[in-house]
């Protein structure tokens, strides 16, 4: 009787989407850390050098703003980052009262070669999903995250 107890009790919680997305998200975390690893750098690390390699210098704000970090937060990611010489804080062009934060050709080096990491343990990830399955997923978080849909299929 207590394996019937027991196997009701894990199908209960494997229908429950706070369990499935907490426990997705734990093996996603930890095939992302060791993916980065050799690079020294974590997940949110590398949405920072991201984010701050994109279109233009950003200050800590915007580009705290773009990954919806709080500025405490992202003093201690900037702060890190420069610690291990991967980008570096510069007065604005267009302001001089306003720091930029830009990645170094270290940081712009490393970011490159991590995000093949990250891409490739991503793939492995979802390589149980089929090709729809893992666009319909994605797409099915973008919505749910409100976040505007991507163009183009994912890179498997």
């Amino acid at each position: 009787m207590t394996g019937d107890a027991s196997t009701d009790a894990q199908t209960t919680l494997t229908s429950r989407l706070g369990y499935l997305l907490k426990h997705v998200h734990l093996r996603f975390t930890e095939a992302s850390a060791q993916a980065l690893a050799p690079f020294g750098v974590d997940g949110r690390e590398l949405a920072v050098l991201a984010v701050l390699a994109a279109d233009r210098p950003l200050s800590q704000m915007e580009a705290a703003g773009r990954i919806s970090v709080d500025r405490t937060t992202m003093v201690a990611l900037v702060d890190t980052l420069e610690g291990k010489g991967l980008v570096a804080r510069r007065r604005s062009t267009e302001d001089r009262r306003r720091n930029t934060v830009q990645p170094t050709p270290e940081g712009q080096e490393l970011l490159r070669e991590a995000e093949l990491a990250r891409a490739e343990a991503e793939r492995r990830f979802l390589a149980a999903l089929s090709d729809t399955d893992t666009e319909c997923f994605l797409r099915a978080l973008r919505t749910l995250a409100g976040v505007q849909e991507q163009n183009g299929p994912v890179a498997r």
